[in-house]
C-alpha cells in the first residue's frame, strides 16, 4: 500500500516540550546541509525542527487552517492538546472523532503517536485511519516524522509489513529522513520474509545509506545513520538470499560508519555458511570470535548447533553437546576433527570448485582461515553448560532423520538434568509431539500433552497446530475439529490462521470442499485475516472438486486483498482446476493473464496444461506446447533472462518427467513420431528414462496397421511418405520390426555359437 505524500517539502508541527512516548527517542529529521561552498549536498532538503512553525509554500493554507474559525473549536484543540500531554489517549481519541474540523498538527501528531505507541490492534487501526483520512484532504503535512516513524513500528510489529515497508518509503519520497530505530524495524522482518522480502531489505539500506552519505556534517543525519542493529538486520538478508559477494561488501561499510561487528553478527555468518554450504568453515568464524575478543554467548553455540543439524550432522552435535556436558572448552579442537573426518582433500577441492562464493570472499571475512588448521585450535573463554535450547535442536535433528526413539529418550535424559537451564520446556515437548505426529503416533503425541498439562508447562498455539496437522494427515478431520473445541474452550488459546489453514488442507484430503469453505468463512467472521496459503488452499479445494468457477472467484477476491500478494502457486492453482475438466481454452486464458501480469508458467504450469490436453483429447495443443517447452529448454545453456518484464521463451527451464511423459504419450497415440522422437530426446538428456514397454503396447495396439493399405493413391502414399519414415524410425526405437530390420534380431540353429 502506497501512501503518496505531498511532493513539496513536508514540514511538521510540534512542540519541544513534548516528551517521547517510546522507549527511544525517535527525533526524526529532514536535514538540509549549511550553505556553504563545502556543502556536497545538491539536492534540496529543509531541516524539520522541533518547534511549531509553518511551511512557507503554504503560508496561507496553513494560516487558514490553524487559525480557529471560532472559540468553540479553539476550545475543543486546547482540550485536545490538554489531554494528549496528560498521556489521556482514549479521551483525546474520543474528543478528535468529535471534532469536524481538523486539529492542529502538534495535536495530530501527537495523536498517531500516542496511539502507535500503544500497539494493540485497536489502536493501529485508529492511527491509521488519521493518516488515511489526511491523506484523503492531502493534509499528511502535518504529521512530524516522529509519529510517521512510531506508526511504521506499530505496523511491523503487528505484522503489517507491506504497509510499514510503503510508509517508509513514502517519507523517504517526500524527504524525511526516519530514525534508525523506525526503518531498522522495519528492515528486521524484512531481512527474513517472504516474497522477496531479503532483496527489499538490502534495497531498503542502499536507499538510506546512500541518503545519508549526502551529507557532510554527520551531526545533521545522527539519529538516521545505521547502527550495528542495522547492519546486522541486512547482513541477514544477504545470508537468507546466500549472497557471500554482498554479505562481504556491507561487511566492509561497516567501520565507514564507525561501527565494529559483534556476536550477533558472526552468528549470522555461520547462517551464510550453512546457506553457502561451507560446513568445514563453522569452526573459523568461532575461532575468529574468540581471536577477536568478542564476548561468546550461548547464542553463537545455538548458531553452530542449528548448523550442524542443518546440515544432519548429529554425531558432530552429541560430541559438543557432550563435551560441553563434561565442561571441556576445546569445542574448536573437536570441530577441526569432525572437518578431517568429513573431507578429503579432493573432496574439499571439489566443493570449494562447484561452490558459487569464490574463496576469496571468505577468506576477507575470515582472515585466520588462510592459516587453516597450522594454528593450534582455541579454547573457549569459558565452560558453556548444554541448555533447553541445544538439547532440543538436537531432538529436531532426530526428528527429521525419523529417530523418533532417541527424540524421547532426550527427553527423559533432560528431566533428570540438575541444572534448570537444562530442563525440558513447552518448546521441548512440541518438539517430541511433532516427533510422534510425523511418525503417525497420535495417542502418544496426546498424551505427551496431558503430561506438560499435568506438569504445568503450557502448550502454545503452535503446539496444538501441530496437533491439528496430525489429525488431518490421518484423515481424522472430527478429532482435529473437536481439538479445535478444545484449544478455545478448555485452554482458552484462540485458533490462529494456521490452524484454519491445516484445518481448511484437512478438508481437501477428505474431497470435502464445502467443509473448507465453512473453515475458510468461519476464520474471516472470527476477525482472522486469512493468508496467501489460506486463498490458494481453498482454491485448491475447488480445483480438486471440479470447480474452477468457484477457485476463479477466490483467486479474484486474492486479488482485491491489499494484504497479500497473489504468486505463481495461486496462478498455477487456477490453471489446474480448468485442466482437470479438460477446459484447455480456459486455461490458456489464465496463462495470457499470467504473463500479462509479470508471471512466467512453470513446470507445474506446463505439467496442468499437457494433462488437460491429454484429457481433451487435443494432440494440436500438444504440439504448440511443445513448440514452447523446447524453446525454454534449448535456452538453458544459454544464461537466459530472468527479468519479471522478459518473455517467457527467452528463460531457461528443465522440464520434469511428468510433463515430458504426459506429451509423449499425446503424441505418440496422435502417430505425431517425429516430435515423439524429440520429446524422448529431451527425457534422454535430463537423464529421465522413457517408458519403452508402455509406448511399445501403444503402438503395437493403435497404429500396428498404420500404412499398410495397398490401396492408396499415389499422391496419398506420397503425402505420408514423411511420417512414415518418422513411425519406421520410431519403431526402430521401440525395438519392433521396421525397415531399417525387416524382422525380431533373432539367433538361427547355426550362429548358436556365437
Amino acid at each position: 500500500m502506497n501512501l503518496p505524500l505531498p511532493s513539496s517539502s513536508p514540514c511538521s508541527s510540534s512542540s519541544s516540550s513534548f516528551p517521547l512516548t517510546s522507549s527511544f527517542p525517535l527525533t526524526f529529521r529532514c536535514p538540509s546541509p549549511p550553505l556553504s561552498t563545502n556543502s556536497k549536498l545538491t539536492g534540496q532538503f529543509r531541516l524539520q525542527t522541533a518547534t511549531n512553525h509553518i511551511n512557507p509554500t503554504t503560508k496561507g493554507l496553513s494560516l487558514a487552517t490553524s487559525i480557529p474559525a471560532s472559540t468553540t473549536s479553539t476550545k475543543n484543540d486546547q482540550t485536545l492538546l490538554s489531554l494528549l500531554r496528560q498521556r489521556k489517549t482514549e479521551e483525546a481519541w474520543i474528543l478528535y472523532t468529535q471534532i469536524p474540523h481538523l486539529p492542529p498538527p502538534t495535536c495530530l501528531s501527537r495523536l498517531v503517536s500516542q496511539l502507535s505507541y500503544q500497539n494493540t490492534p485497536l489502536s493501529l487501526r485508529r492511527a491509521q485511519s488519521i493518516l488515511t483520512r489526511l491523506r484523503l484532504e492531502r493534509q499528511l503535512h502535518r504529521l512530524d516524522a516522529n509519529s510517521l516513524g512510531l506508526l511504521a513500528v506499530s505496523a511491523t510489529k503487528s505484522g503489517q509489513l507491506s504497509y510499514a515497508f510503503s510508509l517508509i518509503n513514502s517519507m523517504l519520497r517526500s524527504g524525511y529522513l526516519p530514525h534508525v530505530k523506525a526503518w531498522s524495524a522495519v528492515l528486521s522482518r524484512l531481512a527474513s520474509a517472504p516474497d522477496g522480502g531479503p532483496t527489499l531489505a538490502l534495497k531498503l539500506f542502499d536507499t538510506i545509506t546512500r541518503r545519508v552519505r549526502r551529507f557532510s556534517d554527520v551531526t545533521m543525519v545522527a539519529d538516521s545513520r545505521p547502527d550495528t542493529a542495522a547492519f546486522n538486520n541486512v547482513l541477514n538478508a544477504c545470508a537468507n538470499l546466500g549472497d557471500g559477494k554482498m554479505f562481504l561488501k556491507l561487511f566492509e561499510e561497516m567501520p565507514e560508519f564507525g561501527l565494529e561487528p559483534d556476536i550477533l553478527t558472526y552468528n549470522i555468518m555461520i547462517k551464510l555458511c550453512a546457506r553457502c554450504n561451507r560446513k568445514d568453515l563453522l569452526v573459523f568464524v568461532l575461532e575468529r570470535v574468540i581471536e577477536k575478543g568478542i564476548p561468546l554467548c550461548m547464542t553463537t553455540l545455538h548458531s553452530l548447533v542449528a548448523a550442524y543439524v542443518g546440515f544432519g550432522d548429529l554425531e558432530t552435535v552429541e560430541r559438543m553437546v557432550q563435551a560441553m556436558r563434561e565442561g571441556r572448552r576445546d569445542l574448536c579442537k573437536i570441530l577441526r576433527e569432525a572437518n578431517l573426518e568429513d573431507f578429503n582433500e579432493d573432496e574439499e577441492n571439489e566443493i570449494l570448485n562447484s561452490n558459487q562464493i569464490g574463496v576469496s570472499v571468505f577468506e576477507k571475512l575470515l582472515p585466520n582461515l588462510v592459516q587453516g588448521s597450522n594454528r593450534e585450535p582455541p579454547l573457549l573463554p569459558k565452560v558453556f553448560a548444554p541448555d533447553s535450547r541445544i538439547y532440543t535442536t538436537l531432538m529436531k535433528g532426530y526428528m527429521k532423520q525419523g529417530r523418533v526413539t532417541d527424540t524421547v529418550r532426550m527427553l527423559e535424559a533432560m528431566r533428570c538434568q540438575d541444572d534448570s537451564k537444562g530442563q525440558p520446556d513447552h518448546i521441548t515437548y512440541t518438539t517430541v509431539i511433532s516427533a510422534l505426529v510425523k511418525a503417525g503416533s497420535m495417542d502418544p503425541a496426546r498424551q505427551v500433552l496431558a503430561e506438560m498439562t499435568r506438569i504445568g508447562v503450557p502448550a502454545n498455539r503452535f503446539t496444538y497446530n501441530i496437533l491439528l496437522k496430525g489429525y488431518c494427515q490421518q484423515l481424522q478431520i472430527d478429532n482435529a475439529k473437536e481439538l479445535l473445541k478444545e484449544m478455545a474452550d478448555d485452554v482458552n488459546i484462540e485458533p490462529d490462521v494456521v490452524s484454519y489453514n491445516t484445518l481448511i488442507d484437512g478438508c481437501i484430503l477428505v474431497d470435502d470442499s464445502a467443509g473448507a469453505l465453512a473453515f475458510f468463512n468461519e476464520m474471516r467472521t472470527k476477525g482472522i485475516m486469512p493468508t496467501k496459503i489460506s486463498y490458494t488452499t481453498l482454491m485448491k479445494a475447488f480445483a480438486l472438486s471440479g470447480q474452477p468457477k468457484l477457485a476463479n472467484k477466490v483467486f479474484d477476491e486474492m486479488l482485491k486483498d491489499p494484504r497479500v500478494k497473489a504468486d505463481l502457486i495461486a496462478w498455477n492453482m487456477l490453471v489446474e482446476g480448468y485442466c482437470r475438466l479438460g477446459l484447455v481454452e480456459e486455461a490458456k486464458k489464465v496463462i495470457q493473464r499470467m504473463k500479462e501480469n509479470g508471471f512466467h508458467p512453470d513446470v507445474a504450469t506446463y505439467g496442468s496444461l499437457a494433462n488437460g490436453i491429454s484429457l481433451a483429447r487435443k494432440p494440436g495443443e500438444a504440439l504448440l506446447l511443445w513448440k514452447e517447452v523446447k524453446e525454454r529448454w534449448e535456452v538453458k545453456g544459454e544464461g537466459g533472462s530472468s527479468g519479471s518484464d522478459s518473455d517467457s521463451s527467452s528463460l531457461p527451464l528443465r522440464p520434469d518427467e511428468e510433463l515430458l511423459a504426459t506429451l509423449a504419450d499425446i503424441c505418440v497415440r496422435a502417430a505425431f513420431f517425429q516430435k515423439a522422437l524429440e520429446i524422448v530426446a529431451c527425457m534422454e538428456e535430463n537423464g529421465i528414462p522413457p517408458d519403452k514397454t508402455k509406448y511399445k503396447k501403444i503402438y503395437v495396439e493403435m497404429h500396428s496397421r498404420m500404412f499398410s493399405s495397398k490401396h492408396a493413391s499415389q499422391a496419398r502414399q506420397d503425402r505420408r511418405r514423411e511420417r512414415k519414415r518418422a513411425a519406421e524410425a520410431f519403431k526402430f526405437w521401440l525395438g519392433l520390426p521396421n525397415s531399417y530390420y525387416g524382422s525380431e534380431w533373432r539367433l538361427d540353429p547355426g550362429d548358436s555359437d556365437y
